[in-house]
């Protein structure tokens, strides 16, 4: 059976769309995932470069409102920032919820290298979560 499954994030720039994109790569054909933030920010240009180093493209990716997704039916809402969880708004859904702080790339600061290795740290958290994810649940 197919499943929706909704990932939340603050503005949906980084985590969500980094999740976003290993959740498509990783479920069964069939399975739709969404991702949207309680903002929109726009995808971050180094969420998607973190991506392509690992062989997977978002920059096809667009920043999404959670209201847009008000008439979804999901199976699974996952947030992945603890700012998200408590933001979320209520959805009408009997969606199994998951919730993993992951840390903020966006907010990494030193050289470029130093925001670099913290991108591809926390892409690899979550690429390990999805992972993980998707072996139990789908």
């Amino acid at each position: 059976m197919n499943k929706n499954i909704l990932v939340l994030c603050t503005g949906n720039s980084c985590r969500s769309q980094i999740a976003d994109g290993y959740l498509k790569e990783f479920a069964p054909e069939g399975t739709k995932v969404y991702s949207a933030g309680v903002e929109t920010h726009g995808v971050n240009p180094k969420a998607i470069e973190t991506m392509r180093k690992d062989g997977v493209d978002i920059s096809n990716n667009t920043s999404n409102h959670v209201d847009e997704y008000g008439n979804v039916e999901f199976d699974y809402i996952i947030t992945v920032c603890d700012n998200a969880k408590e933001r979320c708004p209520y959805f009408p859904s009997n969606a199994f919820r998951f919730h993993k702080n992951f840390p903020d790339p966006a907010k990494a600061e030193g050289t470029e290298e130093e925001v670099n290795a913290q991108f591809d740290e926390v892409r690899d958290m979550v690429k390990l979560y999805c992972k993980e994810f998707v072996s139990a649940y789908l």
